[in-house]
Order: structure tokens, then sequence, then C-alpha cells
């Protein structure tokens, strides 16, 4: 999640409000379930600590990763939808070296485009 365990604590203590905390811990479950239920983690993971099947590199990028590069881009989070959409080109790749992947599927099949903007914009905070 994104504020772990001490962070969420940190964020009670300094807003005084259980009720704030509990709504960002909300939206880090609510996002989480959305991609288990969309198939997202089985090539992506939420941080970049872990290996891939049989111990290559990972399928798709970490969203940490992905926040970390585009986080800052204004024009990242339409592009970003549009590739959790519609798919990404193996020859266009932007992870080429860094993830045993080549492209991504389209996912519009178990995404609506309302969904996948709010699973972008929640990623693109992951490194908060």
């Amino acid at each position: 999640m994104r504020l772990g365990k001490f962070g969420l604590v940190g964020l009670m203590v300094c807003t005084g409000s259980f009720a704030n905390a509990g709504q960002v811990e909300s939206q880090d479950v609510k996002m989480i379930n959305l991609a288990h239920q969309s198939g997202c983690v089985t090539c992506h993971a939420i941080s970049g600590a872990g290996k891939g099947p049989n111990g290559l590199k990972p399928i798709g990028p970490a969203w940490q990763d992905v926040a970390r590069k585009y986080g800052r881009d204004p024009d990242a989070k339409a592009a970003l939808v549009t590739t959790v959409l519609h798919g990404s080109s193996p020859y266009q790749s932007h992870w080429k070296g860094e993830v045993s992947g080549v492209a991504m599927p389209p996912n519009s099949v178990v995404l609506n485009e309302a969904q996948a903007n709010e699973l972008v914009d929640w990623i693109l905070h992951l490194a908060d």
C-alpha cells in the first residue's frame, strides 16, 4: 500500500482524523482489489522488490517504478490510460531490458475508461 503501516499511523496523528486515514486506506484497498480482479497483478507488482516467475525479470514494471518514471509528466496519465486500455507495442517499449514482457495486452475487456483512469491516477501517486 501507498502509506504502509507506519505512514498510515503518522497520517492519523498529523491530521488527528482517523476518518481521513481510513479513506486513504480504503482507496488503496479498492485499487488493489480492482487490480486483482482485472488480472493486472499477473504481470505487475506494487513495488519493484521482487523478481518474476522462476527468478526471471518481472513481466511488467512495478507500479512504484512507473510512478517514479512518469509521475511528474503532465501528459503521462492520458498515455498510460491508453496503454492500459489498448495495450502497447513491443517495438516501442520504455521498459526494454528492465522487464521480461515485450508488450502490454489490451485490457478494455476487463476495465472501462473510468476504472483505468482511477487505477492510473492511483499508480502515479505511489511514489509519493
